[in-house]
This record gives structure tokens, C-alpha cells and sequence, in this order.
């Protein structure tokens, strides 16, 4: 298995390679009058992919923590309706074992 992983990382990492040799075209980024830049298109793209990244991370985080609160509460409600079903339970029964006569 390390070995297909390592493959496939070795056959990713040829592909950012030769995608960023190919895309090497600068590109003037403008916004009004006081943002101006100039980055190659790779760069573009792999920052538009890493703010993607960063994006969906906390939008998962939030997502685990409001999954979080939503089982403490039910486990909570679990908790209780099995403490109320102890109390409205019935005591058991218990039978005296009988004693042979003695002779």
C-alpha cells in the first residue's frame, strides 16, 4: 500500500510540476486603483485552491461542533428519559424460597 501512495504522490507532484511550467504567463491582477499585482496563472490558481481549502476546512469545523452540541443534547435527553423510566419502573419481585419441614 506504500507503495501504490507513493506512486501516485510522486505522479501528482509531476503533474503541479508541468502544470505550473506550461502556465508560467504572467497575469496583472487590478483591483481600483490601489491593489495592483502580477503573478504567473499557476500561482493564481494554486492560491484560488488553497483559499478554496482553507474555506471548506472551517466550514467542516463549524459543521463538527454544531454535530457536537446536537448529540450532547441527545444524549442528554437519552439520560434523562432513562432515569424517569427507572423511577416509574415497578420495585422487582422477590420470592422466598421455601424451607423443607423438619423431621
Amino acid at each position: 500500500m506504500k507503495i501504490v501512495s507513493l506512486i501516485l504522490l510522486i505522479i501528482f507532484a509531476f503533474f503541479i510540476v508541468t502544470f505550473s511550467l506550461e502556465n508560467a504567463s504572467p497575469v496583472y491582477i487590478k483591483y481600483y486603483s490601489f491593489f495592483n499585482m502580477v503573478l504567473p496563472i499557476y500561482m493564481l490558481l494554486f492560491i484560488s485552491l488553497l483559499i478554496g481549502v482553507i474555506i471548506t476546512g472551517f466550514l467542516g469545523i463549524v459543521e463538527r461542533f454544531r454535530l457536537n452540541r446536537t448529540i450532547s443534547r441527545l444524549n442528554r435527553t437519552i439520560r434523562d428519559l432513562r432515569k424517569e423510566l427507572r423511577t416509574n419502573e415497578a420495585p422487582p419481585i422477590i420470592e422466598q424460597q421455601k424451607t423443607p419441614p423438619e423431621d
